[in-house]
C-alpha cells in the first residue's frame, strides 16, 4: 500500500496481544494522522471491547489495513522501514526519518517483539528507545507514541497543530492570560 502522493507515517503492529495497547496506538495513529497497521495473529478480537473502550471514538478517523502475517505485509508495502527493538543498537533519535519518503515503525509483539531473523537482516534499520538496562521495556503504546513523535518532530509536525487556544481566556500578545468579556 505505498502512497505515492505524498509521504506519510506508517506505525506497524506485529501480532500484537493486548487490547487496550491497540487501541491506544490506534488513538495515537488518530490524532496524528499516521496509517495503521496491524498483522496477524491478535491476542484478540478487534471487536474487543477493551480495544474500542482504548481508542474512543478514534475509529472512523483512522486509515487502518490488516495483514495475515508479515509476509502478506511486506509483499504490499514499501518504504523506510525501521523496526524498534529493545536489541538495536542504534538510538531512535539519532535516526534522519526521511520526508520524502513513507516511513514505517514497525513495532513487534508485547511479551516477544519482533522475530530475531527480521532484525538480524535489518541490523543498520534496528533502533531502540534509551531506557535502563536492569528492566525489560517500556509499555509498547508509550513506546509508538514516542517513536511516532520524533519522526513528526523531524518533519516539522507537517500538517499538525502547534498551538492551542483556552477556553476561557484568550492568549494576548504580551504573553498575559485575560478573561474573555
Amino acid at each position: 500500500m505505498e502512497n505515492n502522493l505524498k509521504p506519510r507515517l506508517h506505525i506497524v503492529m506485529v501480532e500484537p496481544r493486548i487490547p487496550q495497547n491497540t487501541g491506544n496506538v490506534s488513538r495515537t495513529c488518530a490524532v496524528t494522522g499516521a496509517v495503521l497497521h496491524l498483522v496477524k495473529p491478535y491476542g484478540f478480537t478487534i471487536t474487543d471491547a477493551q480495544l474500542k473502550r482504548a481508542g474512543l471514538d478514534y475509529w472512523d478517523k483512522l486509515e487502518i489495513y490488516e495483514y495475515e502475517n508479515l509476509d502478506d505485509f511486506f509483499s504490499k508495502n514499501k518504504g523506510d522501514m525501521w523496526f524498534f527493538t529493545t536489541k538495536g543498537r542504534k538510538v531512535h533519535s539519532d535516526v534522519k526519518y526521511d520526508i520524502e519518503k513513507d516511513t514505517y515503525l514497525v513495532f513487534g509483539r508485547e511479551d516477544k517483539g519482533l522475530p530475531e531473523s527480521l532484525l538480524y537482516a535489518n541490523p543498520e534499520k534496528c533502533v531502540r528507545i534509551p531506557m535502563r538496562q536492569t528492566l525489560r521495556s517500556l509499555n509498547l503504546s508509550n513506546s509508538v507514541a514516542i517513536a511516532a513523535y520524533e519522526v513528526l518532530r523531524q518533519w516539522d509536525y507537517k500538517e499538525l497543530s502547534t498551538s492551542g487556544q483556552l477556553t476561557e481566556y484568550k492568549w494576548e500578545d504580551q504573553g498575559e492570560e485575560q478573561p474573555y468579556g
